[in-house]
């Protein structure tokens, strides 16, 4: 497999949050450069230097980057997706800019050309016992299937990506005749397109880039979902009051692929927006913080109903009490 080697601008006071909110996203390996730790080596090394070689010297007044290696398929390009977003969404909240530039680079490739590349990858792909995943400009036949055809273009969600299939495949089992759901963190919209195609009567897909939004409503209409029962808005309910407003409440299904941050700080707002007896689903949640997740949701008034991992991923479907 080949990979692409990804930086990451921050400064000192950044790197344990961005490393954090990396190892959420599934990256368990990145190297780090930080001008402190080469000023604090200079003041506290032992012996008699003659020289320093220029490279080395280059460090004292570097830019902290943090570097991670992502593979060049399907997944890695999710993962960048990932990535690019949670550093937009610390960047929004860095109001005194305490965390640098917070933006990635890609070596030697052109990030537009590399989000292209990815899609050889792409292939048709059957989840459960009812849908075939597929993209526009690859052909299939559905067997039977109904089929759910998505161009993720910038957004996350393909359903390559393990903790996307994983949600599928608890919407490829419910029952969703006449049900509204809620999207949140929605991507490409592909979890509530999947149960719009499988009889939901309507839904709403939520996500704070605005190129995710409109994505979702694009492939919405791949899908021929009308706009009168599938509504996308870009926005942070975390905090925004209004947009919370809009959204509304007494939701039958929520589905949320997001980080386990995320999760935890939304577990009220599931609750609000969910009616008694309503199916929340999440993922997004790596298998080291799967206890820290459920045990968060489950205080908030859900239960949960099943459990289901897939490498190092875990996805779990509550029903709120």
């Amino acid at each position: 497999m080949n990979w692409t080697e990804v930086n990451i601008f921050t400064t000192t006071e950044g790197i344990d949050i961005v490393c954090a909110g990396l190892m959420d996203i599934g990256v368990k390996g990145f190297a780090i450069k930080d001008a402190n730790d080469f000023n604090e080596f200079l003041q506290n090394k032992e012996g008699n230097w003659d020289y320093l070689e220029d490279d080395l010297m280059q460090l004292a007044e570097c830019e902290t980057t943090i570097t991670i290696y992502i593979p060049e398929n399907s997944q890695g390009s999710e993962m960048l997706i990932s990535v690019n977003a949670m550093l937009k969404d610390m960047k929004e909240k860095d109001t005194e800019n305490i965390y640098g530039r917070l933006c990635t680079e890609m070596s030697n490739v052109k990030e537009e050309d590399w989000a292209n590349n990815w899609k050889q990858y792409f292939k048709p792909m059957v989840v459960g016992e009812k849908l075939l995943v597929k993209p526009s400009w690859e052909e299939a036949e559905s067997d039977g299937r109904v089929v759910l055809e998505i161009d993720p273009a910038s957004s996350f969600g393909s359903g390559q990506h393990h903790t996307t299939k994983l949600c599928l495949e608890f919407i490829d089992k419910l029952e969703l005749e006449n049900k509204r759901v809620l999207d949140l963190g929605c991507g490409s919209g592909i979890l509530s397109i999947a149960a719009m195609l499988l009889g939901a009567q309507s839904a709403v897909a939520v996500d704070i880039e605005e190129n995710a939004a409109k994505t979702a409503m694009e492939n919405a209409q791949k899908n021929n979902i009308s706009a009168d029962v599938y509504k996308a808005y870009c926005g942070n309910i975390i905090n925004d009051t209004s947009l919370v407003e809009k959204i509304g409440d007494n939701y039958d299904i929520i589905t949320a692929n997001i980080v386990a941050d995320i999760l935890i700080a939304m577990k009220e707002l599931f609750y609000k927006f969910l009616k008694p007896g309503g199916i929340l689903i999440i993922s997004g949640i790596i298998d080291e913080r799967k206890e820290e997740v459920t045990d968060a949701v489950t205080s908030a008034g859900f239960e949960i109903k099943e459990f289901c991992e897939q490498s190092d991923w875990a996805a779990v479907m509550l029903v709120k009490k």
